[in-house]
């Protein structure tokens, strides 16, 4: 889609949608493509992947650090009999 086209279905202005494509592009989860004075964006599939592997694993080790807690609460109040 152009900027154009992005701007219209949301709800901030043209300027401060091609300042987030100016980000996204820097992180490379959209790819620009120059047809003339048109500049179309679509997403990286691999580099969302990447950043789905990332959180998913964040989610891991913050679910499996949380797991431990409890399990580590579980067995103090068992030995203090509550």
């Amino acid at each position: 889609m152009t900027v154009g086209e992005l701007a219209s279905r949301l709800p901030v202005t043209r300027p401060a949608v091609s300042q987030h494509l100016k980000i996204l592009k820097q992180a490379r989860l959209v790819m620009e493509r120059r047809e003339g004075t048109r500049h179309y964006f679509n997403l990286n599939p691999e580099a969302l992947l990447d950043l789905r592997t990332y959180f998913d694993a964040m989610w891991e080790d913050a679910l499996a650090g949380f797991a431990r807690y409890v399990e580590k609460q579980k067995r103090k109040r068992k030995r203090l009999g509550k």
